[in-house]
């Protein structure tokens, strides 16, 4: 059909043709030319795939039901406190709270709800982060008590559009003393078209008052297989290939942090050409490849520095950091090391493949000592490289380190060799890397966790005077008579003692009593000058160190010290002995038996190492 001046509308649309002649007043005609078209600004992932609703929050379940039954029986807080590690949603769990607060429905006659509609003009609005109501606030930038001023101001005015009046404050443990003391007030009694929602990633540091004020929510890491389920989601979405295991390998670096996660997925998708791999994620990252890490465990386990080098080397070359290889080191150590404790995670689904596997033929031929001797030394040489001028370096020498005491036996391994041929052990030798091992003085080693010998009920010498005084929780009085007193004639009823400076003065009349009350008997208590006996904890020094003395000169003992440079005897338990290291004296000794009478025990010293 023609147009109104016999033109066909079809060829309106098409350019005008160039002028075949020149204009009005002797010029060229200009052409039009269309106007350029913009392109759409690229949204990272982080953003384009926020969480909009509770639903699309991954990870944080406990929260999402808390909130969702608070919404249900219209019991909402006036003030929340979201804490975790940067990247896991608090922001969005702020912005989700605001809308739920606020949203009213396709038809604008919804009330506060869990599920927000998304498409209200008051959702519309907080999504796009331009709601005049819902006021978001950095307490990185604004610390100051004004700043809070102002805050507080705001919340007398009612809303402008929204039901309520949202404030959101980033990283609150940023705000000074005096800010936190001038919200206080407005925070335990807000208006009620006014709530708070705070986020932080240090709780320690925000005040006990401002905590009590708030309903508090902490948002943890979000699972790896979590993480490796939301990016494989991704990226279908964004119609990109990529390898399970770079996913999970990107799902790994992000230490539960769903927001890192996401900005190392969109920088694996913008360098690569086709499909995403594991090999190019690791050099993205600069970090060690997992087959790598493994190789490094079997070498290092299995006494081969050469090997190790040449781990590193090719690690080196590929531009990994060789502190981080170290740290995956220790990961794997501290996988191993629980697959070998707790049998079940191998059918774990939690658990990646090659850790099931390859994990579990580690935990079979490794003992809990030698992983905990090799966590020990890694611990340390993680720290060592960190302050090292060349990581590089440091990092070889912990791994020399490692292979060369690889073959070394454990102090429990150690006895046993040392003992061949002698008597076997009475228990299990398996002690760990820092634990210290226990060896007998007069027979062959043993473990044993009973407890020290107690004096009994008897009152048969001052020594079980004192322990009664310390049973009877009169903790004064029997720290008095350990440290600052000394026994000069002990003769029932008749005490003599002769009392340090320090000592009370009334420590004979308190003592005095309670013989009284426990006896039924009068007891004297005599002050005497004479030097009397040393104290009783004076006497308990000097037999520590006797038995200590008698210990290394045990040959087993001194074989073990030999073997093991700048390991000293920390203490030594002998079973005869009495709460305060002293012999105590024999139950079924005879009283008349001789002064160079001795009493035999079948149970043996301890020594600790």
């Amino acid at each position: 059909m023609s147009g109104l001046f016999q033109d066909d509308p079809a060829e309106q649309d098409d350019a005008p043709p160039p002028p075949d002649g020149p204009g009005l007043f002797g010029d060229a005609l200009p052409v039009a030319t269309p106007e350029p078209v913009h392109a759409t600004p690229y949204r990272v992932l982080a953003r384009k795939y926020r969480p909009t609703t509770f639903d699309d929050l991954i990870g944080q379940e406990a929260m999402v039901r808390t909130l969702r039954n608070a919404f249900a029986a219209g019991r909402v807080a006036h003030a929340f406190m979201l804490t975790g590690v940067r990247g896991v949603g608090k922001t969005t769990t702020a912005r989700i709270i605001a809308r739920a607060l606020n949203c009213v429905g396709p038809d604008g006659n919804g009330g506060p709800t869990a599920d927000p509609c998304g498409v209200c003009a008051n959702c519309v609005g907080i999504l796009a982060d331009r709601h005049p109501d819902v006021i978001e606030m950095d307490a990185a930038s604004r610390t100051g008590v004004d700043d809070m001023r102002e805050v507080i101001e705001a919340t007398r005015f009612r809303p402008m559009q929204a039901r309520t009046k949202v404030f959101v404050i980033d990283e609150v443990h940023m705000l000074s003393r005096n800010a936190f003391n001038a919200l206080l007030k407005t925070l335990e009694e807000p208006p009620p078209h006014v709530k708070f929602v705070f986020a932080t990633t240090e709780i320690r540091k925000v005040p006990i008052t401002v905590l009590s004020r708030c309903q508090r929510f902490d948002l943890r890491r979000v699972r790896i297989a979590e993480l490796s389920g939301l990016f494989a989601r991704i990226a279908v979405k964004e119609d990109v290939t990529i390898e399970p295991a770079a996913l999970e390998q990107i799902a790994r670096s992000a230490d539960g942090s769903v927001r890192d996660g996401l900005s190392m997925l969109d920088q694996a998708i913008a360098q690569a050409e086709g499909a995403i791999t594991s090999a190019q994620v690791v050099d993205m990252l600069g970090l060690a490849d997992r087959e790598a890490v493994f190789e490094l465990m079997d070498a290092v386990m299995g006494g081969k520095p050469a090997a190790a080098l040449a781990i590193t080397d090719r690690a080196y070359e590929r531009g990994a950091d060789l502190g981080t290889l170290l740290q995956d080191l220790l990961e794997l150590l501290h996988t191993v090391t629980r697959l070998k404790s707790i049998p079940g995670l191998r059918d774990s689904q939690e658990l990646p493949e090659a850790e099931r596997t390859r994990g579990a033929a580690f935990a079979d031929r490794l003992s809990v000592p030698v992983l905990a001797r090799a966590w020990q030394m890694l611990l340390k040489g993680v720290g060592e490289v960190e302050i090292a001028p060349d990581r590089r370096a440091a990092a070889e020498m912990v791994l020399i380190r490692l292979c060369h005491v690889s073959d070394m036996p454990t102090p429990g391994d150690l006895i046993r060799r040392l003992t061949a041929g002698g008597p076997a052990p009475s228990a299990p030798t398996g002690g760990g890397g820092g634990g210290g091992s226990r060896a007998v003085a007069n027979g062959a080693p043993m473990i044993s966790a009973e407890p020290l010998h107690q004096p009994g009920p008897r009152l048969g010498s001052f020594r079980e005077i004192v322990a009664m005084v310390g049973e009877r929780k009169e903790a004064m009085l029997h720290a008095h008579l350990l440290h600052s007193v000394h026994l000069v004639r002990f003769a029932p009823p008749v005490i003599e003692l002769r009392p340090q400076a320090e000592a009370p003065k009334d420590l004979s009349s308190k003592l005095a009593a309670l013989l009284a009350e426990i006896t039924g008997t009068r007891w004297t208590i005599a002050i005497s000058r004479e030097a009397g006996e040393p104290t009783i904890a004076e006497q308990g020094n000097a037999a520590d160190t006797a038995r200590k003395s008698a210990a290394a000169d045990h040959p087993l003992v001194a074989a073990i010290l030999a073997a093991f440079p700048g390991a000293r005897i920390d203490t030594v338990h002998d079973k005869t002995a009495d709460a305060y290291g002293l012999p105590a004296v024999p139950p079924d000794m005879p009283e008349f038996a001789p002064p160079d009478a001795e009493y035999f025990d079948e149970e043996p010293m301890e020594i600790d190492l």
